[in-house]
């Protein structure tokens, strides 16, 4: 058996030409995140257009950068411990520091935030270990670094904004089954080697994937499957919000009377400006992102929206300048 195969860290961020995104695409896109593997036989028979018409119009969108489909695995069933580091430093380090990062096999995102003065990264961590800090503690580019353990995503949906286009007859003709499991699963060889190279490209036919990870295609197409149907592997488009007419990206961290911290988080999970929420250890207990059309929206946002809820008692915020990494190659 052959041993693994590396494979490339794809680098996308939100510097990407403006490209208007028509109609077709952003149902296309919608379709994809309901289903990032269906075949686009069944997405044309849905939106109504040709299967030619689905393939080229995901491949543009793929070969310029704008999105792609990546294969995420549930940290919380496969056993690893996700922790958000933030690191600031000196602006002249930061972009060839958010690139090594990236490189890492063991992060999951990676973003440089507040005009190049911070970065925000993920680390997943196996076994529930601790953040590997002792690298970046003595790198003499960073004066501060913070680690916090992200305890549980509150969000059960995608952000809003990218998740629009399709009717309801549409979204439940794409939308596969839920989930069968949620028990802790123990992942097996070819797991280690199949979950990077869906990470890489989640759209990889069989063939390829057979031939990555020195399987038969049969025992891929199974494995991937039952993967999949107990929702180890999520499936997730990674676009740029810019694509959308969103140009006002913020990471928000709240300090909230615990009593209170439920009801706050559950409250923000449902705004549309809201694309993730999540626990955190620390002084702020919850973290979120934010996504407005401009800074004029993100001020009404933050002012009449998330300050008036009943327990907020803190928040800090920073503008998210890039993204350099989405998510992890590898486990």
């Amino acid at each position: 058996m052959p041993p693994p195969r590396r494979y490339p860290t794809p680098a996308y961020t939100d510097q990407v030409d403006s490209v208007t995104l028509d109609v077709l695409d952003l149902r296309l896109l919608h379709a994809l995140q309901l289903d990032g593997r269906a075949p686009f036989s069944k997405i044309a028979d849905v939106l109504g257009v040709s299967d030619r018409t689905v393939a080229r119009r995901f491949g543009r969108l793929r070969s310029t950068g704008i999105a792609r489909v990546a294969g995420v695995p549930d940290s919380r069933r496969t056993g690893h411990a996700e922790w958000l580091v933030r690191l600031r430093g000196l602006p002249s380090a930061t972009a060839p520091l958010a690139r090594a990062l990236a490189r890492r096999p063991d992060t999951a995102w990676v973003t440089v935030l507040s005009s190049g003065t911070e970065i925000i990264c993920i680390f997943r961590v196996a076994e529930e270990g601790a953040a590997p800090l002792d690298g970046l503690g003595r790198l003499p580019q960073i004066t501060e670094v913070d680690a916090q353990r992200l305890l549980r995503p509150v969000m059960d949906h995608r952000w809003l904004g990218r998740t629009s286009a399709l009717t309801a007859e549409q979204i439940a003709a794409l939308r596969p089954p839920p989930a069968a499991d949620a028990s802790p699963v123990r992942l097996t060889e070819l797991d280690r080697r199949l979950l990077p190279a869906l990470a890489a490209d989640g759209r990889a036919a069989y063939p390829d994937l057979a031939q990555q990870v020195g399987w038969s295609e049969s025992a891929v197409r199974r494995r991937l499957e039952e993967l999949r149907r107990t929702g180890v592997l999520q499936l997730d488009v990674e676009v740029a919000p810019r694509s959308f007419g969103f140009s006002a990206q913020c990471l928000v961290w709240l300090t909230v009377t615990p009593a209170q911290l439920s009801s706050v988080a559950q409250a923000l999970a449902a705004d549309p400006e809201a694309a993730f929420v999540g626990t955190t250890t620390g002084t702020h207990n919850l973290i979120a992102i934010a996504i407005c059309v401009d800074a004029n929206a993100l001020h009404a946002y933050l002012t009449d929206r998330i300050s008036c809820l009943n327990g907020v008692d803190r928040m800090e915020t920073a503008m998210i300048i890039s993204y350099t990494k989405r998510t992890a190659p590898s486990l």
